[in-house]
């Protein structure tokens, strides 16, 4: 069977660059990205809820495994919400710290200087729950197998923390563990696992970051062939 048998196909909605072109781009975005830095001190100046629109649109845009699309994103601006869930977290924070993360993790962390007391889950304007979907749900209600969902819900988190950033955005990847609370007081199924906290917003006046490096692309890449230019 070929491929126009097996699916509905349209033409590739695609813009052509010159060279020079991708060079250009590729080097400033590369830029923009390398300034990227986590941020725990965060203005409680509003964001516009379109903002927040169009960064998760790029992300939903993100590939997948057999295109199901495995995810599910919880954008909360309302007050209330944000300290039901800084109350949760920082009772599973405290817990971390004080005993289930064990002398190796806490010593890995040290020297971000975090410990269990997160402000940053009220002050900030938006919070972005990122549920990952173990299966699905077809309109019979049966359960729809999913595939490479990690690796898929990886992706568009990536999408989603590039498209903050290009916003104009400072961004936090909060993992309190376990993270059950998130499924509660975000209304969400039990067949959707929450992954991550993503905060959003603008950094504080005054913000700073911990002083640390990211490894040089020699480190980290391997070059197979090409011409190295």
């Amino acid at each position: 069977m070929n491929r126009s048998a097996q699916s509905p196909h349209i033409p590739l909605d695609f813009q052509h660059r010159s060279t020079d072109e991708m060079t250009e781009r590729a080097g400033a975005f590369a830029d923009l990205m390398t300034r990227r830095r986590t941020v725990r001190d965060f203005s409680p100046e509003p964001v516009p809820r379109s903002v927040i629109e169009d960064c998760l649109r790029t992300a939903a845009s993100a590939p997948s495994g057999a295109n199901q699309q495995p995810w599910h994103f919880v954008a909360i601006g309302d007050p209330e919400t944000k300290a039901r869930i800084r109350q949760a977290a920082e009772a599973e924070e405290r817990a971390f710290y004080e005993g289930r993360a064990g002398d190796e993790w806490l010593s890995a962390l040290a020297p971000l200087g975090t410990d269990a007391h997160k402000p940053f889950l009220e002050t900030a304007p938006w919070l972005i729950v990122i549920f990952a979907e173990r299966h699905g749900i077809d309109a019979a209600g049966e359960r729809v197998k999913h595939y490479y969902v990690p690796e898929s819900v990886g992706i568009a988190t990536g999408l989603l923390i590039a498209a903050l950033h290009n916003a104009g955005l400072a961004t936090l990847t909060h993992t309190p563990s376990p993270m059950g609370f998130l499924s509660e007081i975000c209304g969400r199924p039990a067949h959707e696992k929450p992954v991550i906290l993503l905060v959003a917003g603008r950094p504080a006046e005054g913000a700073s970051v911990p002083a640390i490096t990211r490894k040089p692309l020699e480190d980290v890449t391997t070059w197979i062939g090409g011409d190295g230019r």
